[in-house]
């Protein structure tokens, strides 16, 4: 009975295929796959992982790749045998990738030719695309699959290991089940359609451009494109050919593509949906692309690596007064917002995000203390600190770890640089705290400017926006912010850079 109720990730495809078998699934390149032949090719995939490796259910294939048709192949083809599936961010290299090959007991690794130097020679390793032998060249003889045991909704499917923003990377273990109640969520939040063609630009290894937009994506049947990166020039090919009428991006992205010389000259018109996530969007830039394009549709969506990754959304009717909001929680999200004791606080008060939902992982990989420390008291804590208003919509403070202790008073870095990014020399500023005999740890702003500025200057701009014991105590200039796959900044690389 397990199997006749459960459903997969891979299943997921097999419906859209069985639905509609010969419709455009997908692009990347000069290759197109239909629903059918795409299903197809993740049964050979799923049968070469098994016969060839000798892989059975439960064991981990680490990907660390680029984006490409044979990157989603390899993902469903895991899925499909009941392997558990490691993306790795392919920027790692040295002790960073050996960490999460290593904490994650790898089996195989599933690599592109041009980073399979970088792989520790003690991992079996099968390229995904680019060589005779590759994962993908094996789809062009199909094979049947028998799986020597389907796998239900409960069974692992991915280690999504967190972004390591203020500690180590752990593998947040996803089920079957989990990410396709995600994959629901996002259809309904996001207004996700089988008419849209949306283009997937950011890393497949991030859980929020897999998760949240290609695999609810290929649920609903559209057609969808893969890019090697976020390039605006592709994009804008695609947007005007009509094959693109909607983007996902982090605000950095946005920012470079309302900057673009071919954003005021090319014919955008056909672009209808507009996602970001990672950090708040700049009213600026916001006006500045809806200006240029009245009816593009902004969607904020915000959550983490342990939820699959979508928790709330702030849609585009939601925006007018309320930008700095990260929404409402989804479909099947329940959030609470709590003190340090775990009971709920007022509306508008600070407080820590806590989470119920099908959608969570079951724990963190090989990391006992941690998972109990995350899942307390029927509910798991994000680490987020957060305000909700009294109609629900939730507005998030900082990491309960980012908040800096400053004389014994504490300070929310989220504030602090919400009054730098008012002053008009600052592109990107970030704000930690770091150690300090007087002050425990001092206020410290690490800013990128867009135009001259001195730190006196800055730190006298935020005195005159916030009480003195909040503003920088010391600014510090950089080229760029340490930012993960999503756009997150790496305060963690910034605190150890400068302490």
């Amino acid at each position: 009975m397990t199997g006749v109720r459960s459903s997969t990730v891979d299943g997921v495809l097999a419906r859209s295929a069985r639905r509609a078998p010969g419709s455009t699934a997908l692009r990347y390149a000069d290759r197109t796959w239909t629903y059918g032949e795409l299903d197809e090719a993740v049964s050979t995939a799923a049968a070469v992982l098994t016969q060839e490796h000798g892989l059975h259910p439960g064991d981990r294939v680490a990907c660390y790749a680029h984006n490409s048709d044979a990157y989603l192949i390899g993902f469903l083809g895991c899925a499909r045998a009941g392997l558990v599936h490691v993306p790795v961010n392919q920027n790692l290299t040295g002790d960073d990738l050996t960490y999460i090959l290593e904490q994650s007991g790898s089996a195989l690794v599933l690599t592109d030719p041009d980073l399979a130097d970088r792989i520790p020679a003690t991992f079996p390793v099968r390229a995904l695309r680019d060589a005779p032998d590759s994962l993908l060249a094996a789809t062009a003889r199909p094979r049947p699959f028998a799986p020597e045991r389907e796998p239900g909704a409960g069974a692992l499917v991915q280690l999504l290991y967190t972004s390591g923003t203020t500690a180590l990377p752990k593998g947040a273990m996803m089920t079957h089940g989990a990410l396709v109640h995600e994959y629901v969520s996002a259809i309904t939040a996001l207004d996700l359609r089988a008419t849209d063609r949306p283009v997937h630009s950011l890393p497949l290894y991030h859980s929020a451009q897999m998760h949240v937009f290609l695999l609810p994506y290929l649920a609903v049947g559209a057609q969808n494109t893969i890019l090697d990166t976020p390039d605006a020039d592709r994009i804008f090919d695609l947007v005007e050919s009509g094959q693109a009428d909607s983007v996902f991006a982090p605000p950095t992205v946005w920012i470079g593509i309302s900057r673009h010389p071919g954003f005021t000259t090319r014919e955008l018109g056909g672009l209808r949906k507009a996602y970001y996530g990672a950090s708040i969007m700049p009213v600026p830039v916001l006006e500045r692309l809806r200006e240029r394009l009245p009816a593009l549709a902004f969607y904020n969506c915000f959550g983490q690596s342990e939820i699959g990754p979508l928790a709330t959304v702030l849609g585009p009717d939601e925006h007018e007064g309320r930008m700095d909001s990260c929404g409402r929680p989804v479909l099947f999200v329940e959030a609470r917002v709590v003190d340090q004791h775990g009971k709920e606080v007022p509306d508008g008060t600070a407080g820590e995000v806590v989470y119920r939902s099908p959608q969570l992982c079951e724990g963190y990989w090989d990391r006992p203390e941690e998972t109990a420390a995350a899942f307390r008291d029927g509910w798991f804590h994000s680490g987020d600190l957060a305000v909700r208003d009294a109609e629900g919509f939730l507005t998030v403070v900082d990491r309960v770890k980012d908040v800096i202790n400053s004389g014994g008073v504490l300070v929310a870095s989220r504030q602090v640089e919400d009054a730098l990014y008012t002053h008009p020399a600052v592109a990107e500023a970030a704000v930690v705290g770091l150690p300090d005999e007087r002050w425990i740890e001092a206020v410290t702003a690490v800013v990128v400017l867009r135009e001259g500025a001195t730190a006196a200057e800055l730190i006298d701009h935020a005195r005159e926006r916030l009480a003195h014991f909040k503003a920088p105590k010391k600014v510090l200039f950089v080229d760029e912010l340490p930012r993960n796959a999503s756009g997150k900044i790496l305060k963690r690389e910034l605190r150890d850079r400068f302490a």
